[in-house]
């Protein structure tokens, strides 16, 4: 890391804090030739592999907007969106891997989006799992509605 005073390419680390998400460091270091102190933020960078072979960085922001698309009309505010996406974001990060399909976002997406709401849930559904027929959306809803009887059953 290059000191920002004096572009000295040596530093030692002062200080190291994990961000409040813990998706990323925050470390206070000190310059080993002007002494001046500066702070950076390191992140494990995370790509996307599109359908093309084309890679790009994971965006929250893009996550969001798939689900608001899904969500439309639904009663789901912004901060439910960004639950979502930063639950997708934890799942994938949490598999290790640098590089990951565009796919493998959108399975992701789900299980929280279900949770969430469960119409957003057959929309987004419908596109990421291939449905073809109603007889795919009736087999997702039984889905549904069988794990709406086991929740209700623990319940009581």
């Amino acid at each position: 890391m290059h000191c920002p005073f004096c572009r000295n390419p040596d530093s030692r680390v002062v200080d190291s804090r994990t961000s409040d998400d813990g998706l990323s460091i925050r470390r206070r270091r000190q310059c080993t030739e002007c002494g001046r102190r500066f702070t950076t933020t390191e992140t494990a960078s995370l790509s996307v592999v599109k359908r093309n072979g084309v890679l790009v960085p994971f965006s929250r922001d893009k996550v969001v907007e798939g689900v608001r698309k899904a969500a439309r009309g639904r009663p789901v505010s912004d901060a439910d969106l960004a639950q979502v996406a930063q639950a997708v974001e934890e799942t994938i990060r949490a598999t290790g891997a640098s590089q990951i399909d565009a796919n493998d976002i959108g399975l992701a997406v789900l299980p929280p989006l279900r949770d969430l709401d469960e119409v957003a849930y057959l929309r987004f559904a419908s596109v990421y799992q291939a449905f073809e027929s109603l007889d795919d959306f009736e087999t997702a809803i039984a889905g549904l509605r069988e794990d709406r009887r086991e929740q209700q059953e623990r319940t009581e």
